[in-house]
């Protein structure tokens, strides 16, 4: 049975904590709270809103979101879709297409696939849920009788809970508590990409428009990877207010992103532009139209693999998990992230419930932690074999993305 707490002679039952408001985090949240159990989350970022947006893929885990959703939510996914305006269809198709020729090489068909906007679909899992911002996890600490579990932050406060969940992202600060900074450190991967977000004239965009209306992949003989795809279409009869969200990837050593690290946008924008000389359109015209002082964000590609000897942690009798890129960060070009990180909170928000209806905590976190590592493990090595032969034009066909397509 779940602990209880005395609060002014009122008994409680202890929270379950979560650090971290992002997708996974407030997907665990929801399906918590909509199982009636109590849940707190910590996010260590002043508010909400953040300097960069970026989309996701949603296919194969839609199900998972939608089970943790309050009932009724699931209609607002159209609304927060790249572009609310086109019906999501029940079979699309993602090609691949030679950068330089713009042959199509590939063709992958599946559905439905939803293209959400991160910071839409936050906004909509944050509603009704208690996170307290600002609060930056320093410390974890066990009660001896494994009852529960105290959250430290660096403003000196401090929360008790029955369970803790690390959903703090790629760079996890749980992760690193449980192992060290040695075992739990990103992975560097001799892999970068430059994004670009960037609206254009009426006649432009409806040019960049007319090669999918949502989404595009090349792959380039030189070894280079390439995206294009629609970001927000805020007005449907107004193509000056589409946003398009496009990048080139590219093999860099990790000498070259140190020797780089403190270039400037304009420097990298003018990277990207001369790469795209070598393709074909959209990206050809896109970044030709774009200007030579727009905002860009740059990356080196990361990951780490819950698989490997060392990376195994002690959840202290399942007092603490992590789940989503806390645990599993993998590379993007497949599209497999959001699929496994909202799987990974709907099994736990299934466990939890299961500890509440009397099972051993220990033993069922334990068991949600294995299948977790194996599935989402398996795919931060899929998902790097898939970068690395992407980028490798001999090799393309034996990828990933390639073989399988989107499926898991």
């Amino acid at each position: 049975m779940a602990e209880q707490t005395e609060t002014n002679g009122v008994s409680e039952e202890l929270p379950v904590l979560i650090v971290g408001s992002g997708s996974t985090g407030l997907a665990l949240a929801q399906g918590l709270r909509k199982a009636g159990i109590s849940c707190l989350v910590f996010e260590k970022e002043p508010s909400q809103v953040r300097e960069r947006d970026w989309n996701m893929g949603l296919h194969w885990g839609a199900p998972v979101l939608k089970s943790l959703m309050p009932d009724g939510w699931w209609d607002n996914i159209q609304a927060i879709q790249v572009d609310p305006h086109v019906p999501t269809k029940d079979e699309d198709s993602l090609f691949l297409i030679q950068g330089n020729t713009g042959e199509t090489m590939l063709e992958i068909t599946f559905g439905p696939f939803y293209r959400l906007r991160r910071s839409k679909l936050r906004r909509l899992l944050s509603e009704s849920l208690n996170i307290q911002y600002n609060k930056r996890l320093s410390a974890i600490t066990y009660a001896e009788d494994a009852k529960s579990v105290t959250a430290h932050f660096h403003d000196g406060t401090s929360a008790t809970g029955r369970t803790l969940v690390g959903a703090d992202g790629a760079r996890s600060t749980i992760r690193k508590c449980l192992l060290g900074p040695d075992h739990a450190a990103i992975n560097r991967i001799p892999y970068a990409a430059t994004f670009i977000q960037r609206r254009f004239t009426k006649e432009q965009a409806l040019f960049l428009r007319k090669f999918h209306p949502l989404f595009l992949a090349s792959a380039h003989p030189d070894n280079r990877f390439a995206f294009f795809g629609m970001h927000d279409a805020l007005d449907a009869d107004d193509p000056s207010t589409w946003t398009f969200f496009f990048y080139i990837s590219w093999q860099s050593s990790l000498e070259e992103q140190d020797a780089t690290a403190g270039w400037k946008d304009a420097q990298r924008l003018a990277q990207q532009k001369q790469f795209a000389k070598k393709f074909c359109d959209p990206w050809k015209s896109a970044y030709e139209w774009t200007p030579d002082d727009a905002p860009v964000w740059y990356v080196g590609l990361t990951d780490w693999d819950p698989g490997l000897p060392g990376h195994r942690w002690d959840n202290h009798r399942g007092l603490v998990t992590m789940v989503g890129d806390a645990v599993h960060p993998m590379t993007y070009q497949r599209g497999q992230g959001l699929n496994h990180s909202v799987t990974d909170a709907g099994k736990l928000r299934d466990a939890l419930v299961k500890i509440r209806e009397g099972a051993d905590q220990k033993d069922t976190i334990t068991a949600f932690e294995e299948e977790m590592i194996a599935r989402g493990g398996g795919e931060v090595r899929d998902g790097t074999a898939n970068t690395m032969l992407l980028h490798d034009w001999d090799k393309v066909q034996q990828s990933p993305f390639y073989r399988k397509g989107m499926k898991t």
